[in-house]
Parts: C-alpha cells; structure tokens; sequence
C-alpha cells in the first residue's frame, strides 16, 4: 500500500514517520497474501484493515510506550495476526517483545512477518500462554492483550505473566471494563481512553501492585 495513503488512513491514531510507513506496508501486503489462504482476519477490505488493525494498535502502542519507565520486556498474550504486539514492537526499540500465539500458522505467518521487517527485538512463543512460564521465568514489565478468546481465563493467565509494578494494557470493549477490575483486583486502573473508530473500545491500563514480603 502506498505509504501517503497509509499516512492519511492512520492519522486520526498515530503519526508515522517514514520508516514506520515503509515497514507498515511490507506488513500490510504480507497479512494481504497470508489472508488468502488462512484466516488471519475476518477483515478483508484494505483500508479497513488499516484503521481496524493497524491504527488501534499503533494509537496503544504510542500511549502505552509514552507511559514513565520503559519496559525491557514486553509481552502480547494471544498475538494472532501479530496486534497489537508487533506494532509496539515497530515503535520499541529498546524493548524486547514476545509474541505469543498458540496456533502455528499464525506463529509461522508472525514469524516472516518479523523477518521481512528485519525486527531484531522480538521472538514468537508457538505455544499457550499458561505454558510459557514453563519455558521462559522472565515475567514482562508490559502485557498487552487485544480481542482473545476466553476474556476471563486470558486475564487470569495475562496477571500471571506480569511482573509486580508492571503495567497491563487491554483492548477492549466498555462492556469488559467492569469484568476486568474485578478480576485484576490487585492492579491500580487508569481511566480508559477511548480508541478511534467509533466501534466503543478502550485502551484500559493497570498497574499490578508491588508485593511487599513479610518479615
């Protein structure tokens, strides 16, 4: 896809600069080809992949990234076609990101995407996320999470992987809001902000609280 008309599609979430554009692109064109032949989205017009996909994530990614202290290990629990993880991985450079996805041929597809854009910061976990502690101690100072399956198991297995005074930021609809404070008891809620697009999503942010050891 061009990248002017990439520019104008995402501007009411986030500004680009060129090298972002470019990298967009080659993603855009990769999910295009990859969507023929699995289902790595439902939406299939262009430019509504764009602002769907594209703009949510990079609008939570300048949000979450802009908050004080930056992560050195990101995780983004249920990637799918790779949002809004690898967006925050576009813009994080500093960061290390995993993507974890239990589907292979979505891990497949995440792991050209990667390739293709030359991302040295990010590793794709092809497995569920309550198997990865398993695999990798490291718990992430940054949890994203967007449109999975099973909300309430995946927060529960989300709270697990976050390190204490790390941050969590969902994607969500207004209508979860409530199930989500009440399921991440121990976390301190920010005000939602409400995502471009007219659809009632929010980037809904909590931070998990520091435990203090008895003596």
């Amino acid at each position: 896809m061009d990248t002017l008309a990439l520019s104008q599609l995402l501007q009411p979430f986030a500004t680009l600069n060129e090298e972002l554009l470019r990298l967009t692109s080659i993603y855009i064109d990769l999910l295009m080809k990859w969507n023929a032949r699995i289902n790595l989205t439902a939406v299939r017009d262009p430019q509504e992949i764009v602002t769907r996909h594209f703009g949510e994530s990079f609008f939570a990614a300048e949000r979450l990234l802009a908050l004080p202290g930056c992560p050195g290990h990101i995780i983004d629990l249920g990637s799918g076609a790779g949002f809004p993880g690898l967006p925050i991985a576009m813009m994080a450079n500093s960061s290390r990101v995993t993507l974890i996805e239990s589907k292979q041929k979505k891990a497949t597809f995440l792991r050209e995407v990667i390739f293709a854009l030359g991302l040295r910061n990010v590793d794709v976990f092809a497995g569920r996320g309550e198997d990865y502690p398993d695999h990798y101690p490291d718990h992430g100072g940054l949890l994203t999470m967007r449109a999975v399956e099973g909300f309430d198991l995946s927060l529960r297995i989300a709270l697990g992987l976050l390190e204490d005074g790390g941050r969590i930021g969902l994607m969500i609809g207004r209508s979860q809001m409530d199930q989500a404070m009440k399921m991440g008891s121990d976390l301190t809620w920010q005000s939602p902000v409400s995502i471009p697009g007219g659809n009632s999503r929010v980037l809904y942010v909590g931070t998990k609280a520091i435990k203090v050891e008895q003596k």
